[in-house]
């Protein structure tokens, strides 16, 4: 397939006179032709097409597609199925009347083309650079950051159907690949009959002394499948295969292989306590998404797939005073505010922790000329480290700073490290009785650098407040502190976020939480539509901009969203006592 870069086809005439006729006051693929016809072009996608062979579609045609597909969340087929009957889609399309479109099966093909090519977010970039050259975003202002779960497109399966599961994927790809060296290899009457149909816990053996057999089978087949596929004698593009590459990481994930009393070979099945199972960040839940994993947060969710970051712009809450104005001044004043637009997205696995996030987030921001001055993340956001970077290149972070988790702290009462005085130039430490600490350490601890302050065990022991101050074994109390700048950064954040000040101010995050429902319900993020990393992060990018386009939308025709959610009798009130 090959293309040559060029702009959307112009609108034909006949296309464009009943569009307008059948919709007056225009709809949101009208508009997005009419705004931004020039952010869909194929110039972006040069890379991933060819420029020999038979001449595809246009790929930028196809952007506009998906991202309108995105829009109304629609299917592949019912995005197919809109290209042919809906007049604006049409005039958006730049089609003729009588176009009979083209077959869903090209949707699939050109995500997975830009997966491949590492080419996800062109769409929302372009989107996000047309929207600053619009004035609509920029750097220095407001921004916040919130994330949520996001659950996979594949089954949930246990450790013995997720084993069965994945002889039965390596079987299916071998049987399609080397048909014939696999018929030479196993008995395929006895694993068709066992494998043929999909390995389903409901109908499995009821009784547990039977499960653990069939999971001794299942282990048995997996480790006869990988010897035969990495025995010299195979093939060795056998082993490249990525489902055979699959099941022996299964294998290894969830049994041992040891020597019995008779001297056989046995597969027994991993116990965590005593053979131990590899961390949920590299242990695989599925051989159809090898990039999903399971995680959880609090006591009640667990889920099995991925975590979206959304970063959107943001303006502050209208003050007390401004309430009181007229309504009529307070609508006028809402008109001039540009809307709130995403202005970055960022998909991981589920187990990658939100404080990994931040460093990636900001530094996307900054490489689009769009740091923001100020941050709003939640607590799971920050640490001292990233605070102190943030601060020297013009970010403030708005957020909750780490909390002191140490036992007097946690028991608010005794003496906490706040209750020390650091004195940094002669490197010793003053305790609330003002006993002066022994000894200065500077350490390495979990990779990063810290310092241990020790005081004298004779200090201690003889202190009047030893109770409020350590209760531990060895008798003296000793801390734990971060360099200089970033201990100052943290205790001046954790001093912070006690005033009333900062939490009016920090209210502003909590409008983050509106924009992830509009993306549920709206494009449906909290379920992949795809499998993979790479094909989930193309559902969030087109997500992203869908929102974006739909935000726009209501600012274009002179909608925007109501900032202002008090009711109509408060605001009654406000105009008659000003």
């Amino acid at each position: 397939m090959s293309i040559r870069p060029k702009d959307l086809p112009p609108v034909p005439e006949q296309t464009a006179a009943v569009a307008r006729k059948a919709f007056p006051k225009g709809s949101l693929a009208i508009r997005v032709r009419d705004h931004l016809g020039g952010v869909f072009t194929d110039q972006p996608f040069a890379g991933a097409f060819g420029t020999r062979g038979a001449p595809g579609l246009s790929p930028g045609v196809l952007s506009l597609v998906t991202v309108l597909q995105f829009a109304e969340n629609l299917t592949d087929r019912q995005a197919a199925a809109m290209a042919v009957r809906a007049i604006d889609w049409k005039y958006a399309l730049g089609m003729e009347l009588a176009d009979t479109g083209f077959d869903h099966t090209v949707l699939p093909r050109f995500r997975a083309r830009l997966a491949e090519h590492g080419l996800e977010r062109a769409v929302f970039d372009r989107l996000l650079e047309h929207c600053k050259e619009a004035d609509l975003v920029a750097a220095g202002g407001k921004q916040r950051t919130d994330a949520t779960h996001v659950i996979s497109a594949v089954r949930d399966l246990n450790r013995t159907e997720l084993a069965g599961e994945s002889v039965r994927a390596a079987l299916e790809a071998l049987a399609s690949a080397a048909p014939s060296w696999l018929a030479d290899t196993i008995d395929v009457a006895e694993f068709a009959h066992r494998y043929g149909e999909r390995i389903n816990g409901w109908t499995m053996p009821s009784s547990r002394t039977r499960r653990e057999k069939l999971a001794h089978v299942f282990g048995q087949d997996a480790l006869t499948l990988c010897r035969a596929a990495y025995a010299p004698a195979a093939p060795p593009w056998i082993r490249d295969i990525e489902a055979v590459q699959t099941l022996r990481q299964v294998l290894v994930q969830t049994y041992c292989l040891h020597t019995d009393a008779r001297g056989r070979e046995v597969v027994r099945k991993r116990e965590a306590e005593t053979d131990g199972v590899p961390p949920g960040s590299i242990r695989l839940a599925s051989p159809y998404d090898t990039d999903a994993r399971w995680a959880a947060k609090g006591e009640d969710l667990f889920w099995y797939g991925y975590k979206i970051h959304l970063t959107e712009s943001c303006h502050a809450p209208a003050e007390a005073e401004a309430e009181a104005e007229a309504e009529a001044e307070a609508e006028a004043r809402a008109d001039i505010l540009p809307p709130n637009l995403i202005t970055d997205v960022m998909t991981t696995d589920a187990t990658v922790p939100d404080v990994k996030a931040t460093a990636p987030i900001q530094q996307r921001l900054d490489e689009h000329g769009l740091r923001p001055g100020e941050h709003y993340l939640d607590s799971g956001y920050p640490s001292a480290g990233l605070v102190h970077d943030a601060a020297k290149q013009g970010t403030d972070m708005v957020t909750p700073a780490l909390l002191d988790h140490s036992a007097q702290a946690k028991a608010a009462s005794g003496f906490d490290k706040a209750a020390f005085t650091v004195d940094w130039k002669t490197r010793q430490a003053r305790c609330p009785e003002g006993r002066t600490s022994s000894g200065w350490y500077p350490v390495t601890q979990h990779g990063r650098d810290a310092i241990v302050v020790e005081f004298a065990k004779a200090d201690c022991r003889t202190c009047p407040s030893r109770g409020k101050c350590t209760a531990a074994a060895r008798g003296n109390r000793m801390l734990t502190l971060r360099p200089k700048e970033l201990h100052e950064t943290l205790a001046a954040a954790r001093a912070e976020q006690k005033t009333d000040s900062f939490k009016t101010r920090y209210k502003l995050r909590a409008g983050v939480e509106g924009t992830i429902n509009q993306a549920l319900d709206v494009t449906g993020i909290r379920r992949a539509r795809y499998r993979g990393l790479p094909k989930v992060r193309l559902q969030h990018a087109f997500s992203a901009a869908a929102i974006n386009i739909v935000r726009l939308d209501a600012y274009w025709s002179a909608h925007p969203l109501d900032r202002h959610r008090t009711s109509r009798l408060t605001r009654l009130s406000y105009q008659l006592t000003s």
